[in-house]
């Protein structure tokens, strides 16, 4: 680690492109539940009162996308018209057809696309991610939480939060600055937001991870307003947070997003395998860092790359850790979402405040044998 300062953000549910990736999600998860071998790759945009659905299927499922849609973005608390998007803006349904020449080789235990992913691992937290992202998460994790339970009255769902984090060497040693932005109503003064956000929200969480931060090093609405959330304020994408949803800059990005694509696209399954195995090397006490990468070509099964780098801080020989590599997943594209049983609705569970890092997840899950 050459930084001294390294910085990683993340947003809340009510994120207008974490609404677009919950909603291609819920819908994702909606047809696994019928047909465990569906094929999709769903997008969705959302605007000012407005909701477009896009992308390709295949699948026997019959799923209402309309009721799913506005399930969801209730769920996400937008029920107040008055904010110019709710769960009543109309929605315009462009889904249709996987194209055959994708189907073609993907019905024959292919990728879906090529791409390159990666995945990583370090002992800087006890979920084996970065610092930084780790706390960032926690942070819009505890904002949506106090929304919802009403513990902190005045938010509304949409919100930001950024940590930095000093380090020596390779370890984390402060919290640098807190960075957060927050929907609220319009009684609520800004002084109010600022010491109940700090008091309630940044210092417990900061408290559960060994660290604090000076109220001068706090920013909370650096424009000093923020009353409508949403897409009225500022258009929302599927997969446009792909730093947020992976390791917050700390470790290389693969080429792809993930929500929306059932398993058979490795832009999201091999990220999710390039994970297991970072995390298990790292729990296995064979590295104390390490990072994975994988590659794919359209219609084929075999990883095209499969390496690791482990940035010196390897226990072991290099070849100790490969034949623990090749012994702990299949990196064919059938051996990963048979080896992780990704052919389920588990999707929704990774929209928000990241794909990794959740010890309920398949790939989170730590194989003490190989």
């Amino acid at each position: 680690m050459s930084y001294q300062l390294f910085t990683s953000e993340s947003v809340a549910a009510g994120h207008p492109d974490k609404i677009a990736d919950a909603i291609s999600d819920a819908i994702l998860d909606a047809i696994l539940e019928q047909d465990p071998k569906a094929r999709t790759g769903l997008e969705t945009i959302v605007g000012a009162n407005k909701i477009g659905l896009f992308g390709e299927i295949k699948t026997t499922a019959t799923v209402d996308f309309e009721a799913v849609t506005r399930e969801k973005i209730k769920e996400l608390g937008y029920d107040n018209q008055n904010w110019n998007f709710s769960d009543q803006s109309p929605i315009d349904n462009n889904i249709h057809q996987q194209s055959p020449e994708i189907a073609m080789g993907v019905d024959l235990d292919g990728a879906g696309d090529q791409g390159m992913m990666f995945g990583f691992a370090c002992n800087e937290t006890p979920e084996l991610m970065p610092l930084p992202i780790t706390l960032a998460h926690a942070l819009s994790r505890e904002l949506d939480d106090a929304r919802k339970s009403g513990s902190i009255k005045f938010v509304r769902p949409d919100g930001k939060s950024q940590v930095t984090v000093r380090y020596d060497g390779d370890k984390p040693v402060a919290v640098e600055k807190v960075v957060m932005a927050i929907a609220h109503d319009e009684e609520t003064s800004p002084e109010e937001v600022n010491r109940v956000i700090k008091e309630q929200l940044i210092d417990v969480v900061l408290e559960k991870y060994g660290y604090e931060v000076d109220d001068d090093q706090v920013v909370i609405n650096g424009t000093g307003l923020w009353h409508i959330p949403g897409p009225d304020s500022d258009a929302g994408l599927t997969g446009r947070k792909i730093v947020v949803d992976g390791y917050g800059g700390y470790a290389r990005v693969g080429g792809g997003a993930f929500s929306g694509k059932d398993p058979s696209k490795v832009d999201r399954s091999a990220a999710y395998a390039a994970r297991y195995i970072a995390k298990n090397i790292v729990a296995a006490g064979l590295a104390t860092k390490c990072e994975v990468a994988l590659a794919y070509v359209i219609g084929q099964p075999d990883p095209q790359m499969k390496a690791f780098d482990c940035f010196g801080t390897e226990t072991t020989s290099l070849d100790e850790i490969q034949v623990f590599v090749d012994q702990l997943l299949d990196t064919t594209v059938k051996g990963i979402v048979e080896g992780l049983d990704l052919q389920r609705p588990i999707y929704s569970q990774t929209t928000a405040y990241g794909h990794f890092g959740k010890e309920y997840l398949p790939w989170e899950q730590i194989k003490t044998t190989a």
